[in-house]
C-alpha cells in the first residue's frame, strides 16, 4: 500500500513538474518565434490560435508574457525544490509524518503561487482581446473541454469493457 502510495505520488509531482516547465518556457511553436501564423502565444488554458489577433495585439501579449517570465521562471525553480524536498521526505525511513506534512504543505503554497501568477498572465492577456476575441477564445476552450471529457469517457470504457 506505501509502495501505490509512493508511485501515484511520484507520477502526480513528475506531471507537475512536467506541466509547470512547459509553462515556463513559453509560447510552442516548433521553432517558430512568437507571433508567428499559428502560434499559441497567450497564457495556459488560453488558446489565441485561430483569433485573428493584430500585430499589436501580438506585440502585447509577448510583453505580457516576457515581463512574467523570470518570476515564473523562478516559482518553477522552487516548485521543482519542494517536489523534491517531499520526495525525499516520502523516502525516508523511518517514516517523519511532521515533515511529509510540512514539505507538502510548503509545495502546495508554491503551487499555488505559481497558480496566481498565471491567473494574473491570463487575466491580463484576456484584456488585450477584444469583445469578440473574447467570445471566440471561450467557445475554442468549450470545445476543447468536450474533447477532452469524450476521450476521458472513452478511457474509461475501454478499461471496463
Amino acid at each position: 500500500m506505501n509502495r501505490m502510495r509512493d508511485i501515484v505520488t511520484g507520477t502526480v509531482m513528475a506531471a507537475l513538474l512536467v506541466t509547470g516547465a512547459a509553462l515556463a518556457q513559453g509560447p510552442r511553436g516548433g521553432g517558430r518565434g512568437p507571433g508567428a501564423p499559428g502560434v499559441a502565444t497567450g497564457s495556459p488554458g488560453m488558446e489565441l490560435r485561430g483569433l485573428n489577433l493584430t500585430d499589436a495585439q501580438e506585440q502585447q501579449v509577448r510583453d505580457i508574457r516576457q515581463q512574467e517570465r523570470e518570476s515564473m521562471q523562478t516559482l518553477q525553480q522552487q516548485l521543482r525544490a519542494a517536489a523534491d524536498a517531499q520526495r525525499a521526505a516520502i523516502q525516508m525511513i523511518p517514516v517523519n509524518e511532521g515533515l511529509i506534512r510540512d514539505t507538502t504543505a510548503a509545495l502546495a503554497e508554491v503551487q499555488a503561487e505559481l497558480a496566481i501568477r498565471q491567473a494574473h498572465v491570463h487575466s491580463q492577456v484576456w484584456g488585450v482581446l477584444t469583445p469578440a476575441q473574447q467570445a471566440e477564445a471561450t467557445r475554442i476552450r468549450a470545445e476543447r473541454e468536450a474533447r477532452q471529457k469524450d476521450r476521458m469517457q472513452n478511457q474509461q470504457q475501454r478499461r471496463r469493457g
